[in-house]
């Protein structure tokens, strides 16, 4: 697998994509001086692309029903994760765009080249933004473990305890 979108991985018999190409902005407004050069301060980051494209050869990788798949996504209007094969994490990401050219053809109309542009736009703010703040979590977990045993000691006596009163009322019923 390359690269998953949502529950759409792109791999050969999907979307196998030739190029990805990563855009991100930094936003720097100007404000203009007398007799100066504009004063630039940077204000954060801007928007962030990732496109994708690639030839498709329905014989051999995904076609058109691959296409029809990341339009369904496209069509929720619904941002999903984008994760690529090596396990690196882009975050959430919207479908702006999917364009395709449709060429050689078979003698049936169906077209034997598929040439196709995928352009996504990040929605979150952040990876932290979109997992919370892992130390909290990690923190979270700890204390948990931490009070395992107390737990599982507890969960013990309780069974013993119900155990011992089944028990007993057996007992009651034997005599």
């Amino acid at each position: 697998m390359m690269m998953i979108y949502g529950m759409l991985p792109f791999m050969r018999q999907t979307l196998p994509y030739g190029e990805l190409q990563q855009t991100i902005d930094y936003r720097w407004p100007g404000n203009n001086r007398f007799g100066l050069r504009p004063a630039a301060q940077f204000i954060g980051p801007g928007d962030e692309k990732i496109t994708l494209s690639g030839e498709l050869r329905p014989e051999i990788t995904g076609g058109a029903v691959s296409l029809t798949t990341i339009r369904l996504l496209a069509d929720q209007g619904m941002a999903w994760p984008l994760i690529g094969g090596s396990g690196m994490i882009y975050g959430m990401y919207v479908i702006e765009s999917i364009t395709n050219a449709h060429s050689e053809f078979f003698p049936n109309g169906a077209a034997s080249k598929i040439m196709f542009t995928l352009n996504l736009k990040r929605v979150d703010e952040s990876l932290t933004a979109m997992f919370g703040d892992l130390k909290q979590q990690a923190d979270g977990l700890i204390s948990g473990a931490g009070n395992l045993p107390g737990r599982l000691t507890q969960a013990i006596d309780s069974v013993k305890s119900a155990a011992g009163k089944l028990i007993s009322t057996a007992g009651g019923f034997l005599e």
